[in-house]
């Protein structure tokens, strides 16, 4: 006999909406790729120096130390330890946008553009697995719009480099 059917009080554990899904490696995982992002933008903003695009450049690498900060403030929430470092991704993120650098403007652009869609995947990947209501809202509703919003500047900043 269910719980549900002699009337006996539900459990946490019992409990058909518990919610015993662990977060920390999924929301790690995403903020290896915001401190990326962030470093990425760290090395292009140099090129754009005295330029208009670099006022932009600054305000999106800004954007990801926020999301960098709320990602952390997550992954302590489930009681984890925040990564501290963007891993293999960023050594690949940095030696691109590096090459990058070599050959324009436009390059660069594109390179964080390159990153930003990545970011999109990876978000959409974690939403697409097994997380929490409360990652996945955070995720699809604050995360993942700011990266699309970031393609869309890096786009318009292409479009309009002299």
């Amino acid at each position: 006999m269910t719980p549900f059917m002699d009337n006996t009080p539900l459990t946490p554990m019992d409990s058909p909406l518990w919610d015993d899904i662990d977060d920390t490696a999924t929301l790690n995982t995403l903020l290896r790729g915001e401190i990326s992002a962030a470093e990425t933008y760290d090395l292009a903003i140099s090129k754009f120096e005295g330029k208009p695009a670099a006022s932009e450049l600054r305000r999106i690498r800004d954007e990801h130390h926020a999301a960098m900060s709320v990602l952390r403030d997550r992954v302590r929430a489930n009681g984890g330890d925040p990564a501290d470092s963007s891993g293999p991704w960023g050594t690949f993120a940095s030696v691109v946008t590096g090459t990058a650098m070599a050959l324009g403007m436009k390059p660069v652009l594109s390179a964080l553009r390159q990153g930003e869609e990545h970011g999109i995947s990876e978000y959409q990947k974690a939403v697409n697995s097994e997380v929490t209501d409360t990652c996945r809202i955070l995720i699809e509703q604050e995360l993942l719009p700011k990266c699309r919003q970031h393609v869309n500047a890096l786009q318009h900043l292409s479009t309009n480099l002299n």
